[in-house]
């Protein structure tokens, strides 16, 4: 047996970790193609340094797989319902394939018709929104994506969780660099956060959560709703959010969610939007790249308030982190190594060599 047993974190390669996860989805019946799209994904994100988002929710997948509440083998069915709208119906399958799928043929429609709308039905977490807008931009499109959760957040004035940490994406193209890119959620921070934190020891900032009562509290344990991003604008955000992707597209909002870390074999009924907007149907759209490039370089040149800081512009800090972590490895925590240690023993799946190189057994 080979000792896996790591007392802080372990760096690990990001292609061995990606082979890992592919794998570890190929023994619990995803496709091939599906589960390195799934891996890759993951991957991509921990190198951006999301980690709420990113490997850390693989076992979550993996146990939604064993319970059955996500299909391995869904049957996706898209419906062309005007000449630049579509549904896809998702069949609960892995959010991740779901929502590619979606910005794929949003990206057909835009080329088409200038603009693409694919509203997704019956869909799980479908991981950081940065991964489908970035899909819009490598097509040459504008990206925005939108996805919804239960209810962890309390709305403004609010003592009580009501509606997700429903996230929102734009990304636009740059001729000198990657995609301009905001990913963010609309929760003070995403509740995966709080997950991470419970199981690895760690505790909260302040003024981002309430315990039960709600009165403020660090103590990821205690912690029983998220405050809004920027009080009363990010609950209104979030709000329109979930008429977006929930009602909009049939699926349930807020309260009516089945939780993410609840029942774990109730079936989510997620909701998501996809959009992309083809930038040569406007008047600045042949020179919108090199335009953003310049104001993205006019930005970075903007004085900084802390002599030794600097100004950025959205997408930065996670191409810096991708380019510290494509060199040092992604960091896995001692509570998800051991999580990636069970499944490995479950699935008859070899960890990644920086963890152990055999199947661990009892």
């Amino acid at each position: 047996m080979t000792d896996t047993t790591h007392t802080a974190a372990v760096r690990v390669d990001p292609g061995e970790l990606a082979d890992w996860a592919s794998a570890a989805l190929r023994a619990s019946g995803v496709p091939d193609t599906d589960a390195r799209l799934v891996a890759d994904s993951l991957v991509q994100t921990s190198l951006w340094g999301i980690d709420t988002h990113g490997i850390a929710r693989l076992p979550h997948y993996l146990g939604r797989l064993e319970a059955g509440s996500t299909r391995a083998r869904p049957t996706l069915q898209l419906t062309r319902t005007a000449a630049g709208t579509a549904t896809l119906e998702g069949d609960h399958g892995l959010g991740i394939v779901i929502c590619e799928r979606a910005m794929r043929e949003a990206v057909t429609l835009a080329s088409e018709s200038g603009v693409g709308v694919v509203g997704c039905r019956h869909s799980t977490h479908c991981g950081a929104l940065g991964l489908y807008g970035r899909q819009a931009v490598r097509a040459g499109m504008i990206g925005f994506a939108f996805t919804h959760a239960d209810a962890i957040v309390a709305p403004h004035g609010g003592s009580r969780a009501f509606l997700g940490t429903n996230p929102i994406c734009i990304a636009v193209p740059n001729a000198h660099g990657q995609a301009v890119c905001l990913d963010m959620a609309t929760s003070a921070i995403p509740f995966n956060r709080v997950i991470n934190a419970r199981r690895d020891g760690g505790s909260l900032p302040d003024n981002v959560a309430v315990d039960s009562s709600g009165q403020p509290t660090t103590d990821a344990h205690a912690a029983a709703a998220l405050r809004p991003m920027g009080e009363h604008k990010g609950y209104a955000l979030a709000f329109l959010i979930d008429v977006l992707c929930g009602p909009l597209n049939g699926m349930p909002f807020g309260p009516h969610i089945p939780a993410m870390y609840g029942d774990i074999d109730a079936r989510r009924n997620l909701g998501s939007l996809m959009i992309a907007l083809d930038p040569e149907c406007f008047g600045g759209g042949s020179e919108l790249s090199r335009t953003v490039a310049a104001m993205a370089a006019e930005a970075r040149s903007q004085p900084a308030v802390d002599p030794d800081g600097e100004v950025l512009v959205p997408g930065d800090p996670e191409y810096r982190c991708e380019h510290e972590r494509r060199g040092q490895g992604i960091p896995v925590q001692p509570g998800l190594a051991d999580e990636m240690a069970d499944w490995a023993r479950r699935l008859g799946v070899d960890l990644p060599g920086s963890l152990g190189t055999s199947v661990p057994s009892d």
